[in-house]
């Protein structure tokens, strides 16, 4: 990946406190061999380059948010609000300044100013339906290609809500996941009282501009898509096409119609690979071609070149990136004593 700018968001427990790793943000300039640690001192869910503006790179922490102005050399503490977790981010497609980011609980805040300042936005109200031993979580959001006032957030562990204003107020999206958790493939209790947990266990999720009305939720029981704004899902059915489907992450490359999912076992296994969809996930094919020894956590396409993606690994600090269209890959893992990685972004 010598063209490449690679950063690493990285929370060293996931439920092992008996295993304490490394923690923060590791970042690997482009024609680097080696990787720096600009963020040392807390926990990070999240990272996300600027797509308009490279330079800058914002970081979900324990801490809040912190935003590097210089590739990642260096990183500060933004104006923000309290201490929240923050575990996505979203830079609106038609005003760059206009930064959403994704609170732990469920929260949602605003910068006007390319994420100098932050403002908490009202609560989005979500019903607690399943009792976790952590909080319920922002994973991902995703704007509407031809509405930007419309944008989708997966939930972990409390399914899809949206909003029509800008994250004014948010709307439940639910309703038909748990219609879908009554089928015998698609029951799932691990720590809740519930078997609708599974399908609730939201991950990531994802807006293809060659179907803007297509919004693909990706959760512990699969990839789910909905054409009617989340009034009722279909399963996408992607175990005809992976022997793995716990879903982690998914994303559209920069072709603005290919999407990639992070497709493994389960949170803490030692298989998953990368599956790639031409036909808006109709079928879909193994993109990747390494073998990971943990979930794969984030799949990172470069924003304009569509031959560049990092795919990260939740053990061992397995990362392996591509420049060739998923040809060759080369490894790129991080220092010993990282534990997991939750984030990747490449630029």
């Amino acid at each position: 990946m010598a063209k490449s700018n690679i950063y690493a968001g990285v929370a060293g427990y996931v439920g092992r406190a008996d295993q304490v790793g490394m923690v923060g943000v590791f970042s690997r300039a482009a024609g680097a061999e080696t990787w720096t640690h600009p963020i040392s001192e807390h926990e990070t869910y999240t990272v996300h380059v600027h797509p308009i503006d490279p330079n800058v790179v914002f970081a979900g922490t324990k801490d809040g948010v912190y935003r590097s102005t210089d590739k990642g050399k260096s990183f500060r503490r933004t104006n923000f609000p309290g201490a929240r977790q923050i575990w996505s981010f979203l830079v609106d497609s038609e005003n760059p300044k206009l930064v959403y980011a994704g609170g732990s609980p469920i929260s949602i805040y605003r910068s006007e100013d390319t994420g100098e300042t932050w403002k908490e936005m009202p609560d989005p109200g979500m019903p607690d339906r399943a009792v976790m031993p952590f909080a319920c979580r922002v994973m991902r959001m995703a704007q509407h290609p031809k509405k930007p006032a419309t944008i989708f957030a997966a939930l972990e562990v409390n399914g899809v809500m949206s909003t029509n204003n800008y994250a004014e107020s948010w709307t439940d999206r639910s309703k038909d996941l748990l219609r879908l958790a009554e089928k015998p493939n698609l029951k799932s209790k691990i720590v809740s009282n519930t078997y609708n947990e599974g399908m609730l266990d939201g991950h990531a999720i994802a807006i293809n501009p060659a179907d803007p009305d297509g919004v693909i939720f990706a959760a512990r029981m699969g990839l789910f898509q909905t054409h009617d704004g989340g009034e009722t899902w279909q399963d996408m059915e992607v175990g005809r096409y992976s022997p793995t489907t716990y879903g982690r992450d998914i994303k559209v490359g920069a072709d603005g119609k290919t999407l990639y999912a992070a497709l493994s076992v389960a949170a803490a296994s030692k298989d998953g690979g990368v599956y790639s969809s031409t036909d808006k996930g109709q079928t879909w094919s193994r993109y990747d071609r390494v073998q990971v020894h943990g979930t794969i956590m984030s799949v990172a396409p470069h924003a304009k070149d569509p031959n560049r993606m990092a795919i990260g690994a939740r053990y061992e600090g397995e990362i392996y990136g591509t420049e060739d269209g998923g040809a060759t890959w080369e490894a790129l893992t991080l220092p010993a004593g990282v534990k997991d990685i939750y984030s990747l972004a490449i630029s």
